[in-house]
């Protein structure tokens, strides 16, 4: 009998440690500025999009830029008149990559972002602006991703201004010459935080994720830009280094790479995570090849196909 159980209990290690669900669940979060609601691939039905999507088979995307904006090949506005898909028929599209839930999570013009999962979402809060002083103007969001078993997930998603002067500002070139859009992004990003991950005691200890299109570099690649280190430049993400628990997943992954989030080469979508979602994530990585390599349109100039920036992959174990 003791034989036997000796060699019963090495098999059964065996088999345990062998099933997919013994290191725990894996979970995968997409990221993407998909470039005006994935203008590239609207007139193909957004059937190459949906391949993409499906084999990567991410448990969660969050969509920048997730609204129609242009008529197919031309930069003429779209109106909803005019057939405008999205943002209203996410739920029609996720289905399609088998995502059952989805999210309108940040909105205050024609740039929101988009939420879709296999897990239900609730919102929290939309983040637009005090309606005084601080105007967040693509918006803002944060979301609960409910993860089964008592795990809640806090997204929060984000797209800063993206321009070089203030917003507002009435005369754009001496708003430019003093950093105005560096100021700008840097006090809606504190705001975004206060109304986040700032508003809640104990957060580093909580699962928090934030993403987005930051519209701004980081100092940590300094080396890549050789920028003065006094530049506004990195006011933004200074902030959230300096008040906030949260880590950049990129740059924990890859200390001393530089890796390009833009066709134009720089790295301004990131994901951020608390260090007790760290724990979980085993790697975040952009993805350059094959349906997201990126290639300007030969006749308009500001747009690329499929999109003027990479996704971002994030592999965790729960």
């Amino acid at each position: 009998m003791i034989r036997l159980v000796t060699r019963i209990i090495p098999l059964l290690l065996s088999l345990l440690l062998s099933c997919p669900w013994a290191g725990g669940k894996e979970l995968k979060i997409l990221y993407w500025n998909i470039q005006n609601g994935m203008w590239s691939d609207q007139g193909n039905g957004y059937d190459n999009f949906v391949a993409f999507v499906s084999e990567v088979d991410p448990d969660i995307c969050i969509w920048c830029e997730a609204e129609s904006r242009y008529i197919t090949g031309s930069d003429k506005k779209l109106m909803v008149s005019e057939g405008q898909y999205l943002p209203w028929n996410w739920d029609l599209l996720a289905a399609r990559y088998g995502h059952d839930y989805t999210l309108i999570c940040g909105k205050r013009d024609g740039f929101p972002q988009v939420i879709t999962s296999k897990y239900p979402i609730k919102i929290v809060k939309r983040i637009t602006g005090n309606g005084d002083d601080i105007i967040v103007v693509h918006g803002s969001g944060w979301a609960k991703v409910d993860l089964g078993k008592g795990k809640e997930l806090n997204i929060v998603t984000l797209h800063t201004y993206p321009f070089k002067y203030a917003y507002g500002a009435k005369d754009k070139k001496e708003s430019e010459a003093a950093h105005g859009g560096d100021y700008f992004r840097a006090a809606e990003m504190q705001y975004i935080c206060s109304q986040t991950i700032g508003s809640v005691p104990g957060a580093a200890a909580q699962l928090w994720l934030m993403a987005g299109d930051f519209n701004a570099i980081s100092r940590v690649d300094n080396f890549h830009y050789g920028l003065d280190e006094s530049d506004p430049a990195f006011l933004v993400h200074d902030y959230i280094k300096q008040n906030t628990p949260y880590v950049d997943l990129v740059e924990h992954f890859h200390k001393g790479e530089f890796c390009k989030s833009t066709q134009s080469g720089r790295r301004i979508d990131m994901v951020y995570a608390t260090p007790a979602l760290l724990k979980r994530v085993r790697s975040a990585e952009y993805l350059h090849e094959g349906f997201p390599a990126a290639e300007r349109d030969s006749s308009m100039r500001q747009f690329c196909h499929p999109s003027d920036h990479y996704p971002v992959l994030v592999l965790l174990k729960m």
